[in-house]
C-alpha cells in the first residue's frame, strides 16, 4: 500500500476540477471552521413552536464487524491515513420506479455521483491532533499542522457516494474518503439522500481501515433530504451501555432519541420515524351518520386499555375525543416493510382479503343472514368454493391457496383447502372428547383452570344480575361421574376443571341480544379429569340476567342419552364455543399478544439508543407488530369490522377486551409459568422439571411451552449477565430504568400504579421481564395463532358467533317447535351465517400462514450478536436447544399414551415446533407478531 502523502499527491494532480463534482471533506478539530460540522450540530434541536424533526434510528440495526475494546490514542503520522471505502446496498424494487416528475433529477444525481452524501462519525472527542487545510477548492489536503483539543465532538468527513452497479435486487454504490490517522475509531455514519425519493438502505461497509471492515447494517427506509433535512444515523456495531458510550457519540445518542419521541404535535407523514403515544380512539366513527359507528375511546379510567402509537390525524366533529379514520394509518417507516417484503408476505396478503376479496364476497353473498342449508352445503366450500367475479381474477397472483381459476379466463372460485383436523377425521368436531382435548392441545389453551371454590358462585352484583348461585350442584356432579368419587375428593384430588366465561360476558348479554342476528350468555363449563388423563365434559351452564319483566334465566345441559338431550347439549356446546372463540380471539390472541406488546415496541424505541444491548436483544421480536396492529385498527377490530361482524360479542367486542384488561391483565402473570399457577394448572415444586408440577400432566402447550420458556429464559440469561456482570449496572443504566418506567406510566398507563409491577434492580429482575415480553412476541402468540386455520377454518368446530338463543330458554314458541322437528336445521341456524363464515375463513386461512421470509426464533444470529464471542456462542446453544425441542415434540406425537396429542384422527400437536416451512403448517414459532 502506498504511503498516504504519495497517494495524496498522485490524487491531486490528476483530478480535475468541476462544478459536478462535490468537494469531499474536511477534517476539523472543532474550532470554528466554515467547513467542518460536529455530530451534534447535524442533529435537530427542539422548538416548542414547531414539530420536532429527527434522526431515527436504524430499524434492523446489526452489525458484523467488531469495534476495539478501547479507543485508541491519536496517531500524528500522516502516513498512517487511510484510504477508506464505503460500500452502500440499498433495494433497487420500487426504487425508481414511481418517481414522475422527480425521476430525471434522480438520475441526474446518480450520473453525476451524488445520490448519497455520508458523513463519518468519529468515537472520540477532539483532542490534539494533526489536522489538514484543504486547497482552494476545497478538494485536497496541502499540509499539515498542530492544533490542541478541544474536548468537543469532531468533525466529520463527508463524501458523496455513487451508484456503480446492480445485482439482483440490490443498487450498489460506492464513496471514496481519507481518514487521517487522528481520526479515531468510526462510531457512526451520518447519511442524507439526495434523491426526492426514500430508499431503503440495507447495509454500509467500510473497507481499507487498520483494523478491518467495519459493518453498519441499517435495514431501514432513508427518506428524502427534500422531506426532511435532517441526515439519519447508524451507528456501528459495538453494544454500549449508556456510560460506556464513546465520548463522541454521547450527543449523539442523547440526541437521537429525543427526536425519536417527537413533540406530540402535528400529524405523522408517511416518512416520519416517530414514536408517540395515544389510546385506542380510531376504532369508531362518529361522524359516519349513516351507520351505527361510534365506539368509546379504550384508554381511560372507564374503559382502560394500553396505548398505541400517536398518528395525530384530526378529531371527529361530533366526539372530539375520537380521532378521524384515514385510508391508511401511520406507523413509525421502519415498522412497515411491505415495499421490500415478498409479494407472498402475509401481510400483504391480508390487505387483499380485507380490501379487495370480502367486498366481493358480500356481492355474491348478498343476504348477510343467511345461513347454511344443510351440512354437506358447508362441505362445498371445500368441494367446489364461492364463485368470484371475473374481473377479479388478480387475486388468483396473490392469494393462490385461496382463490382458483377454473379455466384460462374463466370465472375464480373462492376455494378453501380442507383444514388439517377435518381431512383427519371428519366427525372429530361433533365429539365431546375433542372439545375436551382442545382446552388442552388446541387453539386456546389459556382459558381452562382448576375449581377451587365450591360450590360455584359468581362475583357479580345481584342485584342487577339475579342470584349469584351456579345450578350446576354437587348432586349433579356426582351423578355425571357415576359415584367414581364425591365431589369434595375430586376437588382435593384436582380433578375439577372448568372454562369460565360467566361473569365476564353476562353485563353484555342484554346489549348484545340488542343487535340483530346475535345473541349471547354467560357460560361455565365443566370438565372431570379422567383416569386415562383426559378431560370429560360433565355439565355446561347457561345465563341469561334479568332484563325487562323477565328474571334471571339460567340452565345446565349435561350429555344426554335420548334425542332431544343430546341435541341440547349440542346447541349447547355450540355457544360455548363461540364464547371461546371471541375471548380467544379479543383476549388470548389480540389484547395479550399484538395489543400490549405495542408500548413496549413504542417505549424501547423512545428511551433506548440502538446501540443499547438490550434494544439488539429485544428488536428482532418487535419487526412489524405495529404494521399489522394498524392494520387491525384500520379493517379487523374497528368498528363494522370482521371482528364486531362475525365474532361474539358484535359491536361491543374490543369494549368487552377493554373490560377483560382491566379485570385480568397483569404483567406478571403474563410468564407461562405465572399463568399456569395463576389458573390452578400448575404449583411450584422444585423437584420437578422447570420447577412446576402441572395439574393435568398431559397438557401438551403446557409440557411444550415450558421447555420453550426455559430455553428462551437461559439464552436471556447468558445475554444480561455478558451485559451486566455487576448487578448495580441494571439499577444505574439510565436508559434501561427510564424504558420500564415508560412502559409502566405511559404504555399501560391505566395500570400505572399497580402494585404488582416488577421493578428493574437486579439482572435477574431483568431476565425475567425480558423472558416475558420475547414469551409473549413469540411462543404465546404462535400458540394461539398459526392453529386457526387448523382448527377453526371448518366453523362448525368454532363457530364464531351464536345467533339464535337455546330452545328451551322460552320453549313455548315456535322456534322450539322447530327444533323437535329438525334439530339439526336448528343448529345451523345458530351457526354463523354464509357470508361470516366465508370472511373468517378466508381471514384465518391469511392469519395462520407463514411467509416465505419469516423469521423463526433462534434461527438467525442477528449480526451484532456474531461479532461478540459470547454472545454468539449463547446464541449458537440457545439454537442448539430449540433444535432439541423439535425432536422432542416429534417424540411426543409419537407416544400413544399421551391421548390429549396424538391418536387416531388425532392432529398431533406441533404449535411451539420453531420452525415450519412456508404456508399453513399448524407449527413454527417466528420471532414476532408479524401477522
Amino acid at each position: 500500500m502506498m504511503n498516504a502523502a504519495s497517494h495524496l499527491h498522485r490524487l491531486r494532480s490528476t483530478q480535475p476540477s468541476s462544478s459536478l463534482i462535490p468537494k469531499p471533506f474536511f477534517i476539523s478539530h472543532g474550532r470554528n471552521s466554515s467547513r467542518s460540522s460536529s455530530p451534534a450540530s447535524l442533529l435537530p434541536t427542539r422548538r416548542r413552536s414547531s414539530t420536532l424533526e429527527f434522526h431515527g434510528k436504524q430499524k434492523c440495526l446489526s452489525i458484523r464487524a467488531s469495534a476495539t475494546d478501547h479507543v485508541k490514542g491519536v496517531e500524528t503520522s500522516k502516513e498512517n491515513a487511510s484510504s477508506v471505502k464505503a460500500v452502500i446496498r440499498a433495494t433497487a424494487p420500487g426504487l425508481l420506479s414511481d418517481l414522475l416528475l422527480t425521476k430525471p433529477l434522480d438520475i441526474y444525481q446518480d450520473f453525476i455521483g451524488k445520490t448519497l452524501l455520508l458523513e463519518l462519525v468519529s468515537a472520540e472527542i477532539d483532542s490534539d491532533l494533526i489536522t489538514y487545510p484543504f486547497d482552494a477548492e476545497g478538494l485536497m489536503p496541502i499540509s499539515n499542522s498542530f492544533s490542541p483539543g478541544t474536548g468537543l465532538e469532531k468533525g466529520t468527513i463527508k463524501g458523496y457516494a455513487h451508484k456503480v452497479r446492480t445485482e439482483k435486487e440490490e443498487v450498489i454504490y460506492e464513496s471514496d474518503f481519507i481518514v487521517p490517522a487522528g481520526f479515531g475509531e468510526i462510531g457512526a455514519v451520518f447519511v442524507e439522500n439526495e434523491h426526492h425519493k426514500e430508499m431503503f438502505l440495507n447495509n454500509i461497509v467500510l473497507h481499507g481501515l487498520p483494523n478491518g471492515p467495519i459493518h453498519f447494517n441499517c435495514s431501514s427506509w432513508v427518506h428524502s433530504k427534500f422531506d426532511n433535512p435532517i441526515k439519519r444515523i447508524f451507528f456501528s456495531n459495538k453494544s454500549y451501555l449508556p456510560k460506556d458510550t464513546p465520548t463522541g457519540l454521547k450527543k449523539v445518542r442523547e440526541t437521537e432519541l429525543e427526536n425519536l419521541r417527537g413533540d406530540g404535535e402535528k400529524e405523522r407523514k408517511k416518512f416520519d420515524r416517530i414514536y408517540d403515544y395515544d389510546t385506542y380512539n380510531d376504532l369508531g366513527d362518529p361522524d359516519n351518520s349513516s351507520e351505527d359507528l361510534a365506539r368509546p375511546v379504550l384508554g381511560s379510567e372507564v374503559h382502560p386499555y394500553p396505548r398505541r402509537c400517536r398518528t395525530g390525524r384530526p378529531r371527529c366533529k361530533k366526539d372530539p375525543m375520537s380521532e378521524k379514520r384515514s385510508s391508511s394509518v401511520y406507523v413509525p417507516r421502519d415498522e412497515t416493510f411491505e415495499d421490500v417484503k415478498q409479494l407472498t408476505f402475509s401481510t400483504k396478503t391480508l390487505k387483499s382479503v380485507l380490501h379487495a376479496l370480502l367486498p366481493q364476497l358480500e356481492v355474491v353473498l348478498l343476504n348477510p343472514h343467511l345461513g347454511f342449508p344443510h351440512f354437506t352445503a358447508i362441505d362445498t366450500l371445500f368441494q367446489e368454493g364461492v364463485p368470484v367475479p371475473k374481473d377479479k381474477n388478480f387475486f388468483q397472483l396473490i392469494i393462490p391457496r385461496l382463490v382458483k381459476t377454473i379455466t384460462d379466463g374463466g370465472d375464480g372460485v373462492l376455494l378453501f383447502e380442507t383444514p388439517q383436523m377435518i381431512e383427519r377425521d371428519k366427525f372429530s368436531w361433533f365429539r365431546d372428547e375433542e372439545f375436551s382435548r382442545q382446552t388442552l392441545a388446541g387453539l386456546n389453551p389459556y382459558s381452562l383452570e382448576l375449581v377451587t371454590e365450591w360450590p360455584i358462585k359468581s362475583k357479580l352484583d345481584p342485584e342487577i344480575y339475579g342470584p349469584p348461585e351456579s345450578l350446576i350442584t354437587t348432586e349433579l356432579v356426582e351423578k355425571e361421574i357415576r359415584g367414581a368419587m364425591t365431589i369434595d375428593e375430586a376437588l382435593k384430588q384436582k380433578k375439577m376443571f372448568m372454562l369460565d366465561y360467566h361473569d365476564l360476558l353476562l353485563p353484555y348479554v342484554n346489549k348484545v341480544r340488542e343487535i340483530e342476528g346475535t345473541t349471547l350468555y354467560g357460560s361455565r363449563t365443566l370438565f372431570f379429569l379422567t383416569m386415562d388423563g383426559t378431560l370429560r365434559p360433565l355439565a355446561i351452564e347457561l345465563t341469561r340476567p334479568p332484563v325487562g319483566d323477565k328474571p334471571q334465566w339460567k340452565q345446565v345441559f349435561t350429555p344426554g342419552w335420548d334425542g332431544t338431550s343430546c341435541w341440547l347439549w349440542r346447541l349447547a356446546k355450540a355457544h360455548v364455543c363461540a364464547h371461546d372463540a371471541g375471548y380467544h380471539q379479543l383476549v388470548v390472541h389480540w389484547l395479550r399478544t399484538h395489543c400490549c406488546t405495542e408500548p413496549y415496541i413504542i417505549a424501547a424505541n423512545r428511551q433506548l439508543s440502538a446501540m443499547h444491548p438490550i434494544y439488539r436483544l429485544l428488536h428482532p421480536h418487535f419487526r412489524y407488530t405495529m404494521e399489522i396492529n394498524a392494520l387491525a385498527r384500520e379493517s379487523l377490530i374497528n368498528a363494522g369490522g370482521i371482528i364486531e361482524s362475525c365474532f361474539s360479542p358484535g359491536k361491543y367486542a374490543i369494549e368487552l377486551s377493554s373490560a377483560a384488561y382491566d379485570q385480568l391483565w397483569r404483567f406478571d402473570m403474563e410468564a407461562l409459568p405465572a399463568d399456569l399457577i395463576r389458573r390452578g394448572m400448575a404449583v411450584e415444586d422444585p423437584t420437578a422439571e422447570h420447577g412446576l408440577k402441572l395439574s393435568i400432566e398431559d397438557y401438551p402447550f403446557a409440557n411444550d411451552g415450558l421447555i420453550l420458556w426455559d430455553t428462551i429464559k437461559q439464552w436471556v440469561t447468558d445475554y444480561v449477565n455478558h451485559y451486566y456482570p455487576d448487578p448495580s449496572l441494571v439499577e444505574s443504566d439510565e436508559e434501561l430504568q427510564d424504558w420500564w418506567t415508560e412502559v409502566r406510566t405511559k404504555g399501560h398507563a391505566d395500570k400505572k400504579d399497580e402494585p404488582w409491577w416488577p421493578v428493574l434492580k437486579t439482572p435477574e429482575d431483568l431476565v425475567n421481564v425480558l423472558t416475558t415480553i420475547i414469551w409473549v412476541a413469540a411462543g404465546h402468540h404462535a400458540a394461539v395463532n398459526f392453529g386457526q386455520y387448523v382448527y377453526a377454518g371448518y366453523f362448525p368446530n368454532r363457530p364464531t358467533i351464536a345467533r339464535t338463543n337455546m330452545p328451551t330458554e322460552d320453549p313455548v314458541d315456535e322456534e322450539f317447535k322447530n327444533f323437535l322437528q329438525k334439530p339439526e336445521f336448528a343448529m345451523l341456524k345458530c351457526f354463523p351465517s354464509q357470508i361470516q363464515a366465508t370472511k373468517v375463513m378466508a381471514v384465518l386461512d391469511v392469519l395462520s400462514n407463514h411467509s416465505p421470509d419469516e423469521e423463526y426464533l433462534g434461527d438467525q444470529m442477528e449480526p451484532s450478536w456474531a461479532e461478540n464471542p459470547v454472545i454468539k456462542a449463547a446464541f449458537e446453544r440457545f439454537n442448539g436447544r430449540l433444535k432439541e425441542l423439535e425432536g422432542t415434540i416429534d417424540e411426543r406425537n409419537t407416544n400413544l399414551n399421551l391421548k390429549n396429542r396424538t391418536g387416531a384422527g388425532v392432529v398431533p400437536y406441533e404449535l411451539l415446533k420453531p420452525l415450519s416451512k412456508p404456508g399453513v403448517t399448524g407449527m413454527g414459532v417466528p420471532n414476532s407478531i408479524s401477522i
